[in-house]
């Protein structure tokens, strides 16, 4: 994000008497643009210009000679020294010792010093040490070390030099303040720029919006450069699209300045190279800086060619089908028939893509060392081309990020002007008049005016704005505005505003400079008869139950692989397996939609695993996808209106069926081992439990009744079913131990269990209203009664029997036991019920109670053949 140093702000806008950092940085948050971070001074302390004195150069053990040096860093800073007994070189003279390991200055030179106590950035604090036999009280600075980059010639390779290099014409005495002279004390502001203000990615824009929040005076710098005018004998430039993107040409303007005999071993101003440093780049070569010092500055994105490398004419095109370049970052890159490029007549073909337009210049015609013509290009080109190009080949630039907000397109002109006299001013030569300005016809053409009823503001943004405060804060944006009778305004937004484009954006631009603080903050008044529904009430219900019994809700995508189906071991046939594909997936091996919360359950409960846990104890609840027989694609409406009823009615057909699904998958111990030992697995009757836990807290209960059904084991998976409106057994889920081979496919604990619900059939068959029951005042009477049943007859047929054959008195009645062995004879099972009875009219007597018990006998012999165990 754009970082603004506060001396350059300065140079567009009068700042507030005293302003800081955080001061400019709260005002410009009062307009909108958010404070991403504040950056301190880059040094603190005593930097300090001194002389070298005298230097000694010391070779070392390790093949390194280091230099012993005095120091004259003015009479405020020197330490008087008393001569030792065998004094070293300068220790007469009032200075400091100082060890450096650069060769790149002599005696006499003035050179930067940090005295013990300066703090470089890092930070790197500074303090005296003893080093190579030699206390060094302080440090000589490079440019590196002072946070100004690498430096640029054999001048700054090393320390840096006053007068020299990028200090050349510099003056300076001993003991000067070093800080303020290389302009490290500046502080700076780091703003966050929403996607629809690509104005103020620079110093102009920002400015502007300085002024809009403190009134103070905003002098456009862009104001103040005679822009370039186009003229015949240019560069010629041919300006062909024959595939524009939505029916935009990707270029509208392109302008272009030759500026020839430029020195080439000219360097970038010292001034620019520091504010370059300071707004985040690099500096490069003289060209390169300019054209990076005018695009923050302005706002224009600029790039300069190497004239003798270019071959006129340029043309702006589409690429072709397998074209390539090679770009200024050294990768050679496919170009897509989408990218628009900007050619020359060179290469083998006479026709050669030399950069991506608005993204990146190509290697072909880099300026170099070498280059003393150069042809500078401004352009306007469109968002969306540069967005997808961007994209497409993964390269964000500073030209690009400008590009797809949107650049002001009277800009072209004036920046390529501006650049071209900085490259004179600081680098020699002379620029061409002829200069070439090519547009399409009608461009840039003037905006479109939008209504604006005066009392817009008030209806959309909720308070009362009068007359004066919307026409003002329209008129301090740029906007022309004129009044059209009976209350209406005719708003003409500026050019370097292209994001004002319907009347909402003018009544979002009045909140913002009025004041975002003058809006109330005031909840609406909630609607009486209105709250959760009764399935979100189940939901929570749910998942709250699922917690309370020690399972953790996890989130995950709603993508699976085509593998899933066979790890989970669906049949060829399963409908399962008919899930809906996307067009444009997120990874290519995780196509479909899944058509089952397991599917993305179990991968998650494996991942938990493999991170170290021990055991797992998972749920979930979300949707899952399933395809609508016979439906087709969905319609793509147009962007420029809203759909009608009837596409909106088809797109609806075409999406796919998406209820609402509850999954669990439970496996490993169900608690951490203790002193009593290690706790018993979690199993298929917990996976059970679970399911009816969920069930109860919504009001519903469930029945379970034995089914082969993958994912499940054949011998431990159960039907889930609920009784529906009409008395019918409606199936909502499954329960039960996973099949061996689902286990070992997906590299799970021996018997994992799952279980998956259909939420929302189960909250649906809940009861509305809970009949309020009386408490009992009669006390219950006990009867175990053990049944042997036939292997394959199910617990929940005996409990039905038993229920039938009690009737009215029977209170509740419960599993607890099941057994097998040779008292109940090979292919039976006993089971075990705890009843409960009790009466509402008095206490049940025996023979009450022995009737009760003989019906529930000769109803489960009746039922299922079950025998009472003796």
């Amino acid at each position: 994000m754009p970082r603004i140093p506060l001396t350059w702000l300065a140079d567009h806008v009068e700042l507030e008497d005293g302003a800081g950092a955080e001061q400019v940085a709260a005002s410009l948050v009062s307009v909108g643009l958010e404070e991403e971070a504040i950056l301190p001074a880059q040094v603190t302390g005593p930097l300090v210009v001194g002389r070298v004195l005298d230097l000694v150069k010391e070779p070392q053990k390790n093949g390194k000679t280091i230099n012993w040096c005095r120091v004259d860093v003015g009479p405020e800073h020197n330490e008087e020294h008393d001569s030792p007994k065998d004094p070293q070189p300068g220790e007469e003279r009032p200075s400091r010792g100082i060890i450096c390991g650069a060769h790149n200055f002599v005696p006499g030179d003035l050179v930067i010093v940090s005295l013990p106590g300066t703090v470089l950035p890092g930070p790197f604090p500074i303090a005296a040490r003893k080093t190579y036999g030699h206390v060094s009280d302080g440090m000589i600075c490079s440019t590196a070390e002072l946070g100004l980059g690498e430096g640029v010639g054999p001048e700054t390779e090393g320390i840096m030099v006053v007068g020299k290099g990028t200090l050349e014409g510099v003056t300076a005495e001993p003991g000067d303040d070093a800080i303020a002279l290389l302009g490290l004390g500046d502080e700076i502001v780091e703003i966050n720029v929403t996607p629809d203000r690509g104005y103020a990615f620079s110093m102009r824009g920002v400015a502007r919006e300085y002024s809009h929040a403190t009134g103070r005076t905003f002098t456009d710098p862009a104001g103040e450069i005679e822009p370039a005018v186009g003229t015949r004998g240019g560069i010629p430039v041919q300006l062909r699209d024959e595939a524009p993107i939505h029916d935009r040409p990707g270029c509208s303007r392109f302008v272009a300045v030759e500026v020839r005999g430029v020195d080439p071993t000219a360097r970038s101003p010292r001034w620019m190279q520091q504010r370059l440093a300071q707004a985040g780049m690099r500096p490069i070569s003289l060209v390169v800086d300019v054209t990076n010092y005018v695009m923050l500055d302005l706002g224009q994105p600029l790039h300069a060619y190497d004239a003798h490398q270019l071959v006129a004419p340029v043309v702006v095109r589409r690429a072709r089908a397998g074209e390539s370049i090679e770009t200024l970052d050294g990768t050679t890159r496919t170009l897509d028939p989408e990218d628009l490029v900007i050619a020359d007549s060179g290469g083998e073909q006479g026709d050669r893509a030399i950069g991506v337009a608005g993204v990146m210049g190509g290697a072909s015609t880099e300026v170099t060392d070498e280059t003393v013509n150069i042809i500078l290009e401004a352009a306007t080109f469109d968002q969306v081309t540069v967005a997808r190009s961007a994209r497409r080949h993964r390269l964000p630039s500073e030209a690009s990020k400008r590009f797809e907000r949107g650049v002001d397109p009277l800009l072209p002109p004036i920046a390529a002007m501006r650049a071209a006299r900085l490259i004179v001013e600081h680098g020699g030569g002379e620029s061409d008049p002829r200069v070439t300005d090519e547009a399409l016809d009608g461009y840039p053409a003037a905006r479109e005016a939008i209504t604006l009823p005066v009392g817009d503001a008030e209806r959309v943004v909720g308070i009362a704005y009068t007359p004066e405060q919307v026409r003002g804060s329209l008129e301090t944006i740029g906007c022309t505005v004129e009044e059209s009778g009976s209350g209406t305004l005719r708003v003409t937004p500026p050019s370097w505003r292209p994001d004002l484009r319907i009347r909402e954006d003018l009544v979002e631009e009045i909140a913002r400079l009025v004041g975002y603080e003058q809006i109330p903050s005031q909840l609406p008044a909630a609607p009486g008869g209105r709250g959760l529904t009764a399935r979100q009430r189940g939901r929570r219900a749910a998942r709250t139950a699922l917690a309370e019994a020690g399972v953790v809700e996890v989130a995950g995508y709603p993508f699976v692989a085509e593998a899933v189906f066979d790890d989970l071991g669906y049949p060829a046939n399963d409908v399962r397996r008919e899930a809906v594909r996307l067009a444009n997936p997120l990874a290519e091996d995780e196509p479909l939609l899944r058509t089952e919360m397991l599917q993305t359950l179990l991968p998650t409960a494996r991942r938990n695993l493999a991170r170290g846990e021990e055991s797992v104890a998972v749920s979930q609840l979300g949707t899952v996808f399933r395809a609508r027989p016979g439906a087709g694609p969905a319609p793509i409406p147009s962007a420029a209106s809203r759909p009608s009823d009837d596409e909106l009615a088809a797109i609806d057909a075409a999406l796919p069926e998406q209820p609402a699904r509850l999954a669990v998958v439970v496996g490993g111990p169900s608690a951490p081992p203790s002193w009593q030992g290690t706790a018993e697995p979690w199993g298929w009757a917990d996976a059970l439990d679970l399911a009816r836990r969920a069930a109860a807290a919504v009001g519903a209960g469930l029945e379970a009744t034995s089914v082969e059904h993958a994912p499940f084991h054949p011998g431990r998976g159960a039907a889930l079913h609920v009784t529906g409106a009409d008395g019918e057994q409606v199936l909502v889920g499954h329960a039960g131990e996973l099949h061996p081979r689902v286990v070992k496919a997906l590299g799970l604990p021996a018997r994992t269990s799952a279980l998956e619900l259909d939420l929302d059939a189960v909250i649906d068959a809940a009861p509305r209203v809970i009949r309020a029951e009386p408490v009992p005042t009669f006390p219950v009477a006990k009867e175990d009664l053990a049944f042997v049943v036939d292997e394959f007859v199910p617990a929940s047929a005996v409990e039905a029997a038993i229920v039938v054959g009690i009737g009215d008195v029977l209170e509740s009645v419960r599993l607890f036991d099941v057994f097998r062995g040779e008292q109940t004879g090979e292919g039976k099972k006993s089971l075990a019920y705890a009843v409960r009875l009790r009466s509402a009219d008095g206490t049940l007597s025996a023979e009450e109670i022995r009737g009760a018990r003989d019906r529930a006998i000769a109803a489960v012999d009746t039922a299922v053949g079950g025998v009472l165990r003796a």
